[in-house]
């Protein structure tokens, strides 16, 4: 082999030698660095993702938050929320109401009976009058118990007169049962009787109050 050889190969080798160590390099280097640069692109694109899904959801909150508000003003415009202060007066309001009604219809109370108040549970007869609005525990229910007599005229007219009241009142476990009759002092037979015992329950509803 000529010198002229030698030195071309050498030239060769030194080319490759550099050529290998540029790799070396960038494998040990800037691969790496690469590598990096794309995770952070790829975390970015992450973050950026995840905010658009944030600012989606937050969108529809403030969509729910109004449409909430909304439900609960037309409620309180249709006025079927009792809206005294505490239970307390909300069942003196009720026991007012039922006493006039039946009065007015021709009939005569017994008695009434305001009951412990209580919170409205799924399936009440909130949730069946106003199913937009009736969450378990936000509202509170006011009831009754109502001790009455009447012919059954009367009793129309006083189930008629509740059931369209504003705010909404529900009758709820209702007893019906005939009154005896009198024993007629000239033939000595009883007498059959248009009078009925009735015994139910008036149940009305208000917003909870804070405890």
């Amino acid at each position: 082999m000529t010198e002229a050889s030698n030195k071309k190969l050498q030239r060769w080798l030194a080319v490759g030698l550099l050529v290998a160590a540029m790799l070396v390099v960038s494998l040990v280097i800037i691969m790496p660095v690469v590598n990096k640069g794309l995770e952070l692109h790829e975390a970015k694109n992450n973050l950026v993702f995840r905010l658009q899904q944030y600012e989606r959801i937050l969108a529809r909150k403030d969509a729910v938050m109004a449409s909430m508000k909304a439900i609960k003003e037309q409620h309180q415009r249709r006025g079927l929320l009792n809206s005294q202060d505490t239970g307390a007066l909300a069942s003196a309001e009720v026991q007012e109401f039922i006493k006039k009604t039946i009065v007015d219809a021709g009939g005569q109370l017994i008695s009434t009976q305001a009951l412990p108040v209580s919170a409205v549970t799924p399936g009440s007869a909130l949730s069946t009058a106003s199913k937009q609005s009736s969450i378990k525990n936000e509202f509170s229910r006011i009831t009754v118990s109502v001790r009455m007599t009447g012919n059954s005229e009367v009793l129309r007219a006083v189930l008629h007169k509740i059931e369209t009241s504003t705010p909404l009142i529900v009758i709820d476990q209702i007893d019906i049962r005939p009154m005896r009759g009198i024993r007629n002092r000239t033939t000595h037979q009883v007498e059959l009787s248009n009078e009925l015992n009735i015994n139910f329950q008036a149940v009305s509803f208000m917003r909870k109050q804070p405890e």
